[in-house]
Formats: C-alpha cells, sequence, structure tokens
C-alpha cells in the first residue's frame, strides 16, 4: 500500500483511535510489540512487516470497527485509482475475531464510573502495581488476557463483573456466548465466523443497494456518539428477551450486612432545638433486633449535619460485596425533605441515601437498602374518627419530632420506612421511646419468626400505630419502596 496514503491515514487517528486499533490487532501482532506504539504509523509499520496491508482489507476492518468510515471510504478512493484493472484482494487476508470486536464493543460503553468498578473488582486477581496505571477500559481488559482471566473460552470472569455494572454492558458478552454455542450447534459444516464477517462485507460490494447504515447494529458509545460503527458480524443468535426472574432476594450471607444507627438526643442550645428524652430506648431496641436479624450494628450519637453525612459517605464508600443487604435508621428531629443534625442544621433526607445508589455504592447493585427515617414530614397534626380518650397523664408523655423525608430516590431496591405521612408530626414517648420505631422493632421480631416478607411487616406497623391516639392526635407510618424482589429477614 502506498506508504504516503497511509501516512495521511495515520494523521487522521487520535491516540484513544490508535490504542484501539492496537487492541484490535493483538491477534495478528507481538502484544510485547503493540506496547511500544505511539502514533498510527508505527502500527502500520508493523502491520506492513507482517505482510497485511498489501492491499487495503484489513486496514479497513480496523478502520470499520472503531467508526472511523471517512477513512475507509478515503482506502477505497485511493486504491481504485492507483490499482490497475482487473486486480483483486487476496484471499489470504485474516479477518478480525468476533470475540475482539466483541471486547472493544464493551469498552466503547464503559463509563469511568464503570471502570472504576471493574477495575476495584479485580483488585484481589491483578496485581495491584499492574491495574492501577490502566486508565482505559481496553488498557484492563488487555490487563485480564495477560493474567489468563479472559480468552476466548475463559469469559466468566468478565461477564459476571459487567453484570454487576450494567445489564446493557454485559449483554455483548451474552451475544457473543450465544452466537458461538449457535453455530457450534450446526455441526461441522457451520461457517467460521470469519468467513461470515468477510461474506458480509462481500455482500456491500455486490450489492451497492446494501448502506454501511442498514448494516450498522452500533451501541450508543459515550465517547464517540456521531460516528455509526460497522459491525462486520451478524448477531447470530439473540439472548432471550424475557428477563430472569428472581422472587426473593438472597440472604445468606454472614453477617448480612451492616446496621447504621444515628440517634440525636441532645441538641446544641443554639439549634433551638429540644433535646429527644426516650431516643435511647429506640436505640437499643433497633440495635438488639437487627444484631438478631444478623447485622453488624454501628451506632453514632449525637451527630451535627456535617457529621451524619460524612457518615452515611463513609459506608457507602465500603466494599459490600459480601453483604446482602444495608440498613440505616435515623432518629433525629426534622422538617419536610430533611432531618436535623444536633447543631440545628438540616440534612436533606436524599443526600443520606445518595451514597448508596448503584452509581455511587455499586458493590450494593440489586441489594436491597432499607431506611428507617424516625422524624415527622411537617408541622400538621394528623386527625381520625374517633378520638379516643386519653388518660389524664397521656399528653405530657408524648413530643412531637418535627422532621420529613424526601421520596424514595428513583434506584431500584431501596426501602424508605417512614414513621408518619407527609405534612404530619410523628410521636415519642419520652419514657419508651418512639411509637413508630417500637412497633418496627416489634413487627421485625414477629416477621422473623413466622417468615412474613417486609413489606407484610411494614403493613402491620402502619395498621398497629394507626390505632393510637397521641396528643388527640393520630399517626399513620408511610413505608415508600422500590424493592424489586420480595424481602425476608429471618432470624440467623
Amino acid at each position: 500500500m502506498d506508504l504516503k496514503l497511509l501516512a495521511r491515514v495515520a494523521d487522521e487517528l487520535d491516540s484513544s483511535e490508535v490504542a484501539a486499533l492496537c487492541f484490535l490487532s493483538r491477534d495478528v501482532l507481538n502484544r510485547k510489540d503493540l506496547e511500544k506504539v505511539e502514533i498510527g504509523y508505527n502500527l502500520f509499520q508493523k502491520l506492513q512487516e507482517k505482510g497485511l496491508l498489501e492491499d487495503n482489507h484489513f486496514l479497513s476492518q480496523l478502520l470499520k470497527v472503531i467508526g472511523r468510515q471517512d477513512l475507509v471510504l478515503l482506502l477505497e478512493t485511493c486504491t481504485r485509482q492507483a490499482e490497475p484493472p482487473g486486480n483483486t484482494q487476496t484471499d489470504a487476508c485474516p479477518i478480525l475475531s468476533q470475540f475482539r470486536v466483541m471486547l472493544y464493543k464493551v469498552s466503547e460503553d464503559v463509563t469511568m464510573d464503570y471502570l472504576k468498578k471493574i477495575k476495584f473488582m479485580l483488585i484481589e486477581k491483578v496485581p495491584k502495581g499492574r491495574l492501577d496505571p490502566c486508565t482505559t477500559a481496553l488498557e484492563v481488559l488487555c490487563e485480564m488476557e495477560r493474567q489468563n482471566l479472559l480468552t476466548e473460552n475463559k469469559l466468566d470472569e468478565l461477564l459476571s463483573i459487567l453484570q454487576l455494572c450494567d445489564t446493557q454492558l454485559a449483554n455483548h458478552v451474552t451475544k457473543h456466548i450465544q452466537a458461538r454455542s449457535s453455530l457450534s450447534m450446526q455441526g461441522p459444516y457451520a461457517q467460521p465466523i470469519s468467513n461470515q464477517g468477510h461474506q458480509r462485507s462481500s455482500d456491500l460490494t455486490r450489492n451497492p443497494s446494501l448502506s454501511l447504515e442498514t448494516l450498522s447494529v452500533s451501541e450508543t458509545s459515550p465517547i464517540r456518539e456521531s460516528r455509526q460503527t460497522v459491525d462486520l458480524f451478524p448477531d447470530a443468535v439473540a439472548p432471550p428477551s424475557t428477563p430472569v426472574r428472581m422472587e426473593r432476594y438472597v440472604m445468606t450471607s454472614k453477617p448480612r450486612g451492616t446496621c447504621l444507627i444515628i440517634n440525636n438526643e441532645y441538641f446544641q442550645v443554639n439549634s433551638r432545638l429540644t433535646d429527644r428524652p426516650g431516643t435511647a430506648q429506640d436505640e437499643r431496641s433497633l440495635t438488639s433486633v437487627f444484631t438478631k436479624l444478623g447485622f453488624i450494628v454501628e451506632v453514632k450519637n449525637d451527630l451535627p449535619m456535617e457529621d451524619m453525612i460524612s457518615a452515611v459517605e463513609e459506608l457507602g464508600g465500603r466494599n459490600h460485596l459480601q453483604a446482602d443487604a444495608l440498613v440505616v435508621c435515623v432518629l433525629s428531629h426534622g422538617e419536610k425533605g430533611s432531618v436535623f443534625g444536633t447543631d440545628g442544621k438540616e440534612a436533606p433526607i436524599r443526600s443520606l441515601t445518595s451514597p448508596f445508589t448503584s452509581i455511587r455504592c455499586w458493590s450494593l447493585t440489586g441489594k436491597p437498602k432499607m431506611f428507617f427515617i424516625q422524624a415527622c414530614q411537617g408541622k400538621g397534626y394528623q386527625t381520625g374518627t374517633p378520638i379516643l380518650p386519653s388518660k389524664p397523664d397521656q399528653e405530657e408523655r408524648y413530643e412531637a419530632d418535627a422532621g420529613a423525608a424526601e421520596s424514595v430516590p428513583s434506584d431500584a431496591d431501596f426501602l424508605m420506612g417512614m414513621a408518619t405521612v407527609e405534612e404530619c408530626k410523628s410521636f415519642r414517648d419520652i419514657k419508651t421511646g418512639s411509637i413508630y420505631i417500637q412497633e418496627l422493632c416489634k413487627q421485625l421480631e414477629w416477621g422473623a419468626r413466622s417468615e412474613e416478607d417486609i413489606l407484610s411487616v411494614l403493613t402491620r406497623v402502619n395498621r398497629e400505630v394507626s390505632k393510637g391516639v397521641f396528643l388527640k392526635s393520630k399517626q399513620m407510618p408511610e413505608p415508600k419502596y422500590t424493592l424489586t424482589k420480595k424481602l425476608f429477614l429471618p432470624y440467623r
């Protein structure tokens, strides 16, 4: 091939595209040689030394995969002008493997957040000194190959990691496995994958009406959304469209996970908030029940607003791979949309739940995250019909925890147990603890013995709390959830 043409193509490639071409060439070039490649012309020199640039076919394949159709057309135009009539392409030109193209597609859809998750999952399997320098998905995939964690016939490790990140990412691998399985079932006379790719290119040559856009089945890439990537290979068999459903969340880990209790009882004088006598009883009851349910309980008392947020962010930053679930309980004053720190500053409920979303805490992806908030959601009192008479000393024992909670985050697998509905107060007995938390602990223990799911447990909490009368008013708890499976918390 004309060296001037190769130089022209090389000048059009940026560093990320050169890295992609090197990755796609790993089956035909020495991998140590590829590590020394810095610019496109270096790569073309090595391909030429292997006799892979006798014509433009192999290079065209590479450029099509990375979405540089403009350069493919440049090659074809210049080659047609330079070739004598009747010149044909060699049949010896190698075809890119479907395996390597699949890996490239995966790398194109890996965001920076996903990359961090993937590297974290490989900490125990790839030496730290080899993994830390990897700044792209392609580099991580190369390292997995180097450590023999990833080959054409060894895709389980990659698939399991991608499933924790995103089902669409994992789908690239699943489709590849399905395609290979389908071909193997066709027997010894099945057409090889590489020939299928060549056949597809030949179809385009023979039938110009088949446009490149028609053949493209590319996914949207976060790096290069404006370009179309032509898939050289057909999608032999698509995976089943019906999702696999699991009826229950897995609860087999010992311990089940962490239960964080933030208990604010004593408030600073300048906060203008009163202390919360009785909340210590709530803390003891929660500690007892969640310990029985197999959780490691951590209690943090009397936290200012910033310390509350720091506590949940630190917990969200931990590795929860060995856990089945997470519990966070917050006992404090508050207003609608927030709970108060002991300094009187408001911590939005969203700031307490967001550290555990799948984006920020991927090791809890697909696992239930339970939040129980003892706080009002407004300043109003809820009425009921009829109002039962109170005992003479009853009104003096009950206080209102004016507070609130924002809606449950849109991410899946969250459960928010609120002490009351919006705009209304919740109540706390200054001797025995809050009405909601005490009933919650009682019903959690009942549910553990009777093996009831958590929503049935919370429905009974609603029923029992709604029967009472506090300061001549009623209280109606409100669970909110985005759970996707049934959740059971039996005793260990």
